[in-house]
């Protein structure tokens, strides 16, 4: 059995430079995109970003409160494509149950909770604000 050669090139994206290293990485994005518009919730989310995106304009009453206001939504779909990643990667190393599997999974489940409440909270808090 030959040995692996040393200088051989494992990842091309390693060895692009410049405009082609930002080029490739941009459609591995729009790839994560797409794998993640395959999750339910994430769709979910990004129906509900696109009418509460252009909300937060309306409802925050300076930058920092439109910032924040957009920034929970923009914040619970990163969240979203994080533990669906997680959840992937778990299952490619094997479908039967392990105990570390899960919990690494029910973490990821729980930032998402946490996620989802912190930017229900500061909705309520700006329609709140906004209302009384």
């Amino acid at each position: 059995m030959q040995a692996p050669d040393p200088t051989a090139v494992v990842n091309p994206q390693k060895e692009r430079k410049g405009l082609s290293r930002v080029w490739h990485a941009t459609g591995y994005s729009v790839a994560g995109l797409r794998a993640g518009w395959g999750e339910i919730a994430f769709r979910q989310e990004v129906l509900a970003a696109m009418v509460l995106l252009p909300l937060s304009f309306w409802l925050g009453s300076n930058w920092i409160e439109t910032a924040l206001l957009a920034g929970s939504v923009i914040a619970l779909m990163v969240v979203e494509l994080l533990n669906t990643a997680v959840e992937t990667a778990i299952d490619r190393v094997g479908p039967e149950w392990h105990d570390l599997s899960k919990r690494a999974k029910d973490m990821g489940s729980a930032a998402v909770l946490l996620s989802l409440i912190f930017c229900a909270c500061v909705w309520l808090a700006a329609l709140y604000q906004h209302l009384a």
